[in-house]
Order: structure tokens, then sequence, then C-alpha cells
């Protein structure tokens, strides 16, 4: 596909909290998406979608909310519960933005912040403009 042409892509990224508390699941995901939006330089029009998930101990507060807080009034958002794995990181929130973009796959910047950033470890260090 030429990079041209728009393609519908995803970005991922995912953030931890200390606790269950509405604040720090608003904050940190302003946090994430502010990184993510920032990184990958994208425009809110631009965003077909976003899906968010949280660890089963995280149920204060929906983190689409922290999106709407932002001013993303028009983008379609939905929240779900991740998978109860045993030995999976606790506390976290995951997000991914389906991005209409003419950015290639290969330039796409994910963003893992705090305890997340174990989930992963290959990214570590990445900075814009290198491949993944």
């Amino acid at each position: 596909m030429p990079e041209t042409s728009t393609a519908c892509r995803g970005v991922r990224g995912a953030t931890t909290v200390e606790d269950n508390t509405p604040e720090l699941i608003l904050a940190a995901t302003r946090e994430l998406l502010g990184e993510m939006v920032s990184t990958n330089a994208i425009a809110s029009e631009d965003i077909a979608s976003v899906v968010f998930t949280l660890t089963p101990d995280l149920n204060a507060e929906y983190p689409a909310a922290a999106a709407r807080e932002v001013g993303w009034t028009d983008v379609p958002l939905m929240c779900a519960q991740e998978i109860d794995k045993p030995d999976a990181l606790p506390r976290t929130i995951r997000v991914l933005i389906l991005w209409n973009t003419g950015t290639p796959q290969h330039a796409i910047r994910h963003c893992y912040l705090r305890g997340a950033a174990v989930l992963r470890p290959d990214l570590l260090g990445q900075s814009k403009g290198e491949g993944v």
C-alpha cells in the first residue's frame, strides 16, 4: 500500500495505576492518551474509534470518560474488562486507538507507561522515526 493512501491503523498503549480510584484512572488515561496523540501526531477527527480495557481489579471509573474530558466528543468509545488471567499485570488500563492515517504501520509508535512498560520491553527507548 502506498504511503499516501489512508488506512485504519491500530495504535496501542497501556498504563498502570496505584489504586482503584476514579481520579487515578482518569489521570492515567489522560496521560496515556496525551502521549499516544503527541507521539503519533493524531488528530481527533482522524480517530475511527477507541477501545479501552481494564484489568478486573479496576472498576471505579470508565477510562472513556477521560477521552470525553479531553474533547473527544465525536469519537466512538468502548470500555471492556480484560480476561482475569491469574498472573496478569494488575491495575492496568489498555487502549487501542483505530486511526485513519497515511502513516505506514512500521512508523506507528505504541506507548507503554508506568508499570505497563514491562508488557512491551521491545519498545523501550524507542523514539519517533525509529522502526518497530
